[in-house]
């Protein structure tokens, strides 16, 4: 699977790609792990699930048809994140998302081939998780929460509005 249609697939753009058809009819079962930073009975951890499961669907993608999702709940317990990125890399899936920095950082340290998508790390570049957000580059890719080109435009209209306001020159 290619990383920028498992994107595409992930964020629920588009309706269809080639890719997805191509697995479709292959009538393989295609896994993906998934490592949650939050605990199984998390509502919020929950929410995000749904909505997962809900672009996947729309796409064509159907747990118990031709995609299998094992969910990894690990409640930020860096031990439980370990054992469960070691033992990613002896199972094997066809993708592995890791949800925030601590889940990614344990990931990448173990695991080379199996494709990586990331989701809520605010600087992977920054982090040496990738080499940009262009071109990850290696078998890591993903989502950042944070526009980095428009830092500049925010800091902008951020000195726009103190030169206005006394209360913000004061504390300049």
């Amino acid at each position: 699977m290619r990383r920028r249609d498992f994107i595409t697939l992930l964020g629920a753009a588009t309706l269809s790609s080639p890719l997805f058809a191509q697995a479709q009819q292959s009538g393989r079962v295609r896994r993906i792990a998934v490592l949650m930073n939050n605990a199984e009975d998390d509502p919020e951890g929950q929410a995000r699930g749904a909505a997962f499961r809900q672009g996947l669907q729309a796409l064509g993608w159907t747990e118990e048809s031709n995609l299998r999702i094992d969910w990894y709940w690990t409640a930020g317990d860096i031990g439980r994140i370990r054992s469960d990125v070691t033992e990613l890399a002896r199972d094997a899936p066809d993708i592995i998302v890791a949800n925030g920095r601590v889940i990614l950082s344990q990931a990448v340290r173990v695991i080379r081939s199996i494709p990586i998508v990331f989701v809520l790390v605010t600087d992977p570049v920054g982090q040496g998780f990738i080499s940009s957000l262009a071109r990850p580059g290696g078998n890591v890719t993903g989502f950042t929460f944070f526009e980095y080109a428009m830092f500049g435009k925010f800091a902008g209209i951020a000195q726009k509005g103190c030169a206005r306001s006394h209360a913000c020159r004061l504390h300049l």
